[in-house]
């Protein structure tokens, strides 16, 4: 949401610092959406339930929800893969085909979009969600972030047709570019594998 975040939980996170706390009786995500379009700052809201799976539940039930899936792919050098789409760095990601799998999505759209193999495809590191608008619609994406590997260092081709024009691997040392010019949930997969 414009870079903001909306955090769901039973307790109150100790971690937490400055954040606006929402009453359920009177939330609506579509309503949320909005306000944060129309504010320029970030801010952590922060919604202190009972039952956070069941408030995700309906909050799922108030916009058009997209599964996806992508990958933290790390290369024979121990550099990490990362794609420049519309003026951002980003993980490769895509839309999961009715039917399939997410870890065989997210192996799908890691070749697609950046013209290598897979060679290994490991655990799951996490879930994000993300709101948006298309067409009119509020979207929620949740997406299935794999950890990934490939043999040596393949050369890697972008998929312009997806606006995706670079594809690079980095050191961990160039990761600071990276995170000024990212989305948080981007931050959020490299924090959570240790990267960060």
């Amino acid at each position: 949401m414009n870079e903001s975040v909306l955090i769901v939980a039973d307790f109150m996170p100790s971690t937490l610092n400055g954040y606006q706390q929402i009453d359920l009786q009177t939330f609506d995500i579509v309503d949320l959406y909005k306000k944060c379009k129309q504010v320029d700052q970030v801010i952590n809201y922060l919604l202190l339930v009972e039952d956070p799976k069941a408030t995700l539940k309906e909050i799922k039930k108030q916009v058009k929800v997209i599964h996806a899936a992508g990958g933290l792919v790390k290369n024979g050098e121990g550099k990490l893969l990362f794609i420049y789409r519309l003026g951002k760095w980003d993980l490769p990601k895509g839309k999961v085909d009715p039917g399939e799998k997410s870890r065989t999505t997210a192996v799908r759209e890691v070749q697609e979009e950046c013209g290598i193999k897979v060679d290994y495809l490991g655990e799951k590191i996490m879930s994000s969600y993300h709101i948006y608008e298309m067409k009119g619609i509020i979207v929620l994406k949740r997406t299935k972030w794999y950890e990934m590997a490939v043999n040596n260092t393949p050369k890697l081709v972008p998929q312009i047709s997806e606006d995706i024009t670079q594809a690079k691997w980095l050191r961990k040392d160039d990761l600071a570019k990276v995170l000024k010019n990212t989305y948080r949930l981007i931050g959020d997969v490299l924090v959570k594998t240790g990267y960060v």
